[in-house]
C-alpha cells in the first residue's frame, strides 16, 4: 500500500452537524501544487535549474493532467516572494510577482520577507498579483484591525476548500524595525482556531488548508524561532487543519521516519510529508527548485491523500564525463522554458542587469580580495563585509570564511555588480549569542584552520594568538575575553550551517537567521558609509598564528623567565 494512505483518511470532525454541499456517494478529485520561499528566483541561473519559465511548463502539463482524470487543481505559495536576487529585488519583485499571475497561483501567505520594504510596497505588489496574499495574524497596532485578507475560498469540482493565511510572528524580531513601528504579529496558531471556527459558522467549507509561512521544525523543537507547522498542528484540536503548506525553514519535508526529516534529500526520490494530529505538513524546499504536488480524493466528509511528489524544477547535479570535465546533469528529464513567460520576463531580466551597473559608493583604495590573500591573510576587503554584518546585527565581532570572498574592489567607484562580485552566493548573515567560555572554543576552532583553503577565517573586532590547537590572548573589540560574558557573533549562514567545517551554530536557542542576503548588507552598507576609506578597514596584526614548535620555544622562554628569580635566590642562599 502507498505509505501516503497509510493513517491518510482524515474525518472532517463536526461535519455531521453542519449542511454540507458536497454529495452523497460522489468522488472529488483536486491536487494541490506548491512552492514557498522564491526569493526573487523569477529567472533561471547559470546552470538552467528553476525559474518560472519552467514551472509554468511543469505546472500546466500537471493541470491538464489532473483535469484528464476528473480533477482540479490550487496553486499556493508559502510566501517570501521577496529579496535574494538583485534582478528582482531592484524591480520590487515585480517580475516575480506577474510571473505567478501567468503561472496561475490561486493565493499565497504573506512570508517575513515581504516586510523588507516599506508597506507601500508590499501594496503594490498587492495590486500586481492576481491572486490574494493572505494572512489571518497580522494586525494594525493602531486600530487592532487585520491589515491583510485572512482567508479565500475556492470552489474545486463542486467542493469549498477554504485557505488561511499565517505568518510567522518572529517577523517582529528578524524584519526591519523600521517597517514594523505599527504592525502587530499575532500567535498564529490563535488566529487560525478563531479562523477556523468562523469558517466553519459562517462559509461551512469542506476542506481547510493554512497556507503558512512559520517553518517546520522536526517534532516541534525550534529553538530560538517561533513555533511553526508541527507545534500548530498539535495545537489545535484534531479536524480543525486538513493540509498546512508550509514555508520559512526552507526544507524538503520529506520524512525518513516519524518526526525527523530526511537529512540529505535526493530530487526525484520518493517524499513522504509529515503528518501530526491527523495534519499533513508539506514545505518545496526554495526558490522554486521544486513543485509540491498533493493529490487528494474527497467522499462522503472523508479526505484521503492519494499520491504526494516534490517534482524537482531541472535540477543538475555534477560529475565528470568522459573527457575528465565538469558536466551537469539533470536528476530528471529536462523541463522546457514557456515561451509565454520567456516572453513576459525578458524584458524585466535585461532591465535588472542593466542596473547591476550603477554605481553604489566609492573607495580611495583597492580593496583586497584575491584568492592568494583571503586565504592566507586578514585583508581589508573581508573586514569591510564583516564590518557591515556587525552595523546590521550589532554583533559584537564577527567571523567567515576567506572562501566567502570571491573578488577584489578596485579605487574607485564601486557598481552594484562589483558587490555581486564579491559576495555572490546569496548567504544570509546571522548571529548567535554566546557566553565567553563558549565563544573560545568556537575560536579555537576557526581561528585554526589551515591556510590555502576557503576556510581560512576572517575576523573583525577580534584578536588572539592562534597555535594550530587552540587560542590565547583573545579580545573582543580591544578588551579580554570574560568567560562569563555574553556576546553576540555576526556570521553567514553557510558557516552557521556548518560549511567549511565550521562549528554548528543555527541549533544553538539563541541563533538568528536575519533572513538579509549579504551583497545586500554590503551594499546598503556602502552606500551609508561612502566615499570609504580602505586604510579603515586595514587588518594590524590583531590575528597572529604561531607554530607548535614556536609555542613551545615561547613556553620554555617563558618557563626560564619565571623559575630566574628562583635561580637568583637560590644562587644567593647557597653563597651564604
Amino acid at each position: 500500500m502507498n505509505p501516503l494512505i497509510i493513517g491518510g483518511i482524515l474525518s472532517l470532525g463536526l461535519l455531521s452537524s453542519q449542511a454540507q454541499a458536497w454529495e452523497k456517494g460522489r468522488v472529488y478529485k483536486f491536487t494541490v501544487l506548491h512552492t514557498n520561499d522564491h526569493h526573487g528566483r523569477f529567472w533561471h541561473n547559470e546552470q538552467g535549474e528553476y525559474g518560472l519559465a519552467a514551472q509554468k511548463t511543469l505546472m500546466d502539463t500537471i493541470r491538464y493532467d489532473v483535469q484528464a482524470h476528473g480533477g482540479a487543481v490550487l496553486i499556493l505559495s508559502g510566501g517570501d516572494i521577496n529579496t535574494g536576487v538583485p534582478e528582482s529585488d531592484l524591480q520590487d519583485a515585480e517580475p516575480d510577482f506577474r510571473g505567478m499571475n501567468l503561472v496561475g497561483y490561486d493565493a499565497m501567505a504573506i512570508g517575513n520577507h515581504e516586510f523588507d520594504n516599506p508597506l507601500s510596497v508590499l501594496r503594490q505588489q498587492q495590486k500586481w498579483a492576481k491572486f490574494p496574499l493572505l494572512s489571518a495574524n497580522i494586525y494594525q497596532k493602531s486600530s487592532g484591525q487585520r491589515l491583510f485578507q485572512p482567508w479565500a475560498l475556492f470552489n474545486r469540482m463542486g467542493l469549498k476548500i477554504a485557505v488561511i493565511g499565517l505568518t510567522t510572528d518572529d517577523t517582529a524580531k528578524i524584519g526591519n524595525p523600521e517597517y514594523l513601528t505599527d504592525i502587530e504579529f499575532r500567535s498564529p496558531a490563535s488566529e487560525a482556531k478563531q479562523a477556523v471556527e468562523t469558517l466553519r459558522a459562517t462559509e461551512k467549507p469542506d476542506v481547510i488548508i493554512a497556507a503558512t509561512h512559520m517553518g517546520h521544525y522536526d517534532n516541534g523543537k525550534h529553538g530560538s524561532n517561533a513555533p511553526g507547522d508541527v507545534e500548530m498542528a498539535r495545537a489545535l484540536p484534531r479536524g480543525y487543519l486538513d493540509l498546512i503548506v508550509g514555508g520559512h525553514s526552507q526544507d524538503p519535508v520529506c520524512m525518513a521516519q516519524d518526526n525527523q526529516k530526511q537529512a540529505d534529500y535526493v530530487p526525484g526520490s520518493p517524499c513522504v510529508p509529515d503528518r501530526q494530529n491527523g495534519t499533513w505538513i508539506v514545505q518545496a524546499h526554495e526558490w522554486g527548485k521544486y513543485v509540491g504536488r498533493a493529490d487528494f480524493t474527497f467522499s462522503d466528509g472523508v479526505l484521503t491523500l492519494e499520491n504526494y511528489q516534490l517534482i524537482p524544477v531541472n535540477l543538475k547535479h555534477k560529475i565528470k564525463n568522459s573527457a575528465g570535465k565538469d558536466e551537469w546533469i539533470n536528476y530528471q528529464q529536462e523541463i522546457l522554458p514557456n515561451s509565454a513567460m520567456m516572453k513576459l520576463l525578458t524584458p524585466f531580466q535585461k532591465k535588472g542587469e542593466a542596473q547591476l551597473n550603477v554605481q553604489v559608493g566609492s573607495v580611495d583604495a583597492r580593496l583586497e580580495g584575491d584568492r592568494n590573500k583571503v586565504r592566507f591573510v586578514q585583508t581589508n576587503l573581508a573586514r569591510l563585509l564583516l564590518a557591515a554584518q556587525i552595523d546590521r546585527t550589532k554583533a559584537d565581532f564577527a567571523v567567515m570564511s576567506g572562501g566567502g570572498v570571491r573578488d577584489s574592489i578596485e579605487a574607485g567607484s564601486i557598481s552594484y555588480k562589483d558587490v555581486l562580485k564579491v559576495q555572490p552566493f546569496g548567504n544570509t548573515v546571522c548571529w548567535v549569542e554566546m557566553k565567553g567560555s563558549e565563544v573560545e572554543k568556537y575560536l579555537a576552532v576557526v581561528a585554526n584552520k589551515q591556510v590555502d583553503s576557503g576556510a581560512y577565517a576572517q575576523f573583525a573586532n577580534v584578536s588572539l594568538i592562534a597555535d594550530g590547537q587552540g587560542v590565547s590572548a583573545v579580545k573582543i573589540n580591544g578588551e579580554p575575553l570574560q568567560a562569563d560574558k555574553t556576546y553576540r557573533m555576526a556570521t553567514l549562514s553557510f558557516n552557521a550551517n556548518g560549511g567549511d567545517g565550521y562549528p554548528v551554530i543555527n541549533t544553538l536557542p539563541s541563533f538568528v537567521n536575519t533572513g538579509f542576503v549579504d551583497a545586500e548588507v554590503l551594499k546598503q552598507y556602502i552606500e551609508q558609509h561612502s566615499p570609504l576609506k580602505a586604510d579603515a578597514y586595514a587588518p594590524k596584526g590583531e590575528i597572529i598564528y604561531r607554530s607548535a614548535a614556536e609555542k613551545e620555544k615561547l613556553e620554555q622562554q617563558e618557563s626560564r623567565r619565571r623559575s630566574y628569580p628562583q635561580m637568583i635566590l637560590a644562587w644567593f642562599s647557597g653563597k651564604e
